[in-house]
């Protein structure tokens, strides 16, 4: 990959930020290993599934050592010390001095590394990049990298400030380092499909876990451990799980949406246990020549799924790995074998950062987030929303405080129901 860092200022992001991050995107070190140098120390930040499973992919690359771990929860950080301790023996040195738990738990792990995995929930990322920056640190960071406005724009403070440093920050957006879809992009490049028309892009599912509430959980730690399904730490699925397909109608389109709208509600996952999201959406994205991406993503069981992309073009439809023309009939297929791109984001990472030569996907990560809080906002408010409103809101929906006796936000009813977005009723930018 050679996905070259920017730094444009709002105005530039606003206009041009897709642009640049598909253009640069072309697969010149796509088998690069990160080897040699000295040994580069490794904090994780957010011990769940997700972020247990990418600080095994870090350990992967040879030269590298875990020293820290932090969690909201110490036992999330106990358990993710045990399982990679079993897999990678003395590369994991994480003595119990140096798992943090609490909600400033991140700034010691953040401290005794040089590399640090930014896997919490998504709320806390704008704090917690722009405190890894701040001290110097390379980033590896998970997706959605913010929840509301106000959160974006402080992750793009932070980007800028990572070129200024040369900090190298690469993003869990795996499909941008998988070689079929980069196979794909490169025959749209040379025009193989024609003219973009539109694109549909799919996250269809049963949906995900929950976890009751225990006896005597304060009501911030029964949505901090259920964080799928709060806005402030999560925002709604639409961001948490769709931006892997939202961001690659962006990305093979060139540049991002100039408005939406939408509609959406729950219709299956209505219970307590569901929080205020959503459990369906659907978007009619706009970008600037009048073109469309079509956006479907839902929660129900028993219910067609589909995780995917379709990009529609004047001469053919371009699906990952593969191209047909306006007949049906396939004229090009990737040929394969194709890569883990889990991996290949960590390869890059450390190959950038012993190469000396910085990588920055927080932009294009930033664009793509921002576009789902758009949708979010298209379906919540029912409203044609623009993108300079999404980007420009004074949304914020952080707590004040945190802490485990803090008041988070939402608060059941008597019926113990979440209130839920109501299209027309209420402010969502």
């Amino acid at each position: 990959m050679n996905q070259e860092s920017t730094s444009p200022d709002r105005r530039t992001f606003l206009k041009t930020g897709s642009l640049v991050a598909a253009a640069s995107s072309v697969p010149s070190l796509l088998h690069a290993q990160a080897g040699g140098g000295d040994e580069i120390k490794i904090a994780l930040v957010g011990c769940g599934g997700r972020g247990t499973g990418a600080a095994a992919q870090s350990l992967n690359v040879p030269g590298t050592r875990l020293v820290a771990l932090a969690d909201a929860f110490p036992d999330n950080a106990d358990s993710a010390h045990d399982r990679l301790k079993g897999q990678f023996k003395d590369r994991v040195d994480v003595p119990t001095s140096r798992r943090f738990s609490g909600f400033d738990a991140y700034k010691q792990a953040i401290d005794a590394a040089d590399v640090v995995l930014l896997c919490t929930p998504p709320g806390f990322r704008p704090t917690h990049f722009e405190y890894a920056v701040a001290q110097g640190k390379h980033v590896f960071m998970e997706k959605p990298v913010a929840v509301d406005g106000p959160g974006i724009r402080k992750v793009i403070e932070a980007a800028k400030e990572a070129d200024r440093k040369k900090l190298s920050v690469v993003c869990g957006l795996q499909r941008r380092y998988q070689k079929s879809y980069l196979a794909t992009l490169e025959q749209i490049k040379e025009g193989k499909i024609g003219d973009f028309v539109s694109s549909q892009v799919y996250w269809v599912s049963g949906g995900v876990w929950v976890r009751d509430r225990k006896p005597n959980m304060t009501e911030m730690e029964y949505q901090m451990r259920n964080w799928y399904y709060f806005n402030w730490i999560c925002g709604d699925h639409i961001a948490e799980q769709h931006i892997h397909n939202i961001d690659v109608s962006n990305w093979f389109k060139g540049e991002h949406p100039v408005k939406a709208v939408g509609m959406g509600g729950r219709s299956q996952r209505v219970g307590p246990e569901f929080g205020e999201i959503f459990d369906h959406h659907y978007v009619e994205f706009v970008y600037k020549d009048g073109t469309v991406m079509n956006s479907q993503c839902r929660h129900w069981r028993n219910a067609w799924s589909r995780v995917s992309e379709i990009v529609a073009g004047s001469e053919g439809t371009a699906y990952p790995g593969m191209i047909k023309d306006r007949k049906g009939k396939i004229i090009w297929r990737f040929k394969g074998p194709d890569n883990q791109p889990y991996q290949e984001e960590h390869n890059v990472l450390y190959d950038r950062i012993r190469s000396g030569n910085p990588i920055n996907n927080a932009l294009y990560t930033a664009e793509a987030t921002l576009t789902t809080i758009l949708g979010r906002m298209a379906t919540y408010s029912g409203q044609e929303v623009t993108w300079e409103q999404a980007l420009n809101s004074d949304v914020d929906t952080m707590p004040t405080t945190l802490a485990w006796d803090a008041d988070p936000g939402p608060k059941p009813g008597p019926d113990g129901l979440y209130p839920c977005p109501v299209p027309g009723k209420g402010k969502y930018f």
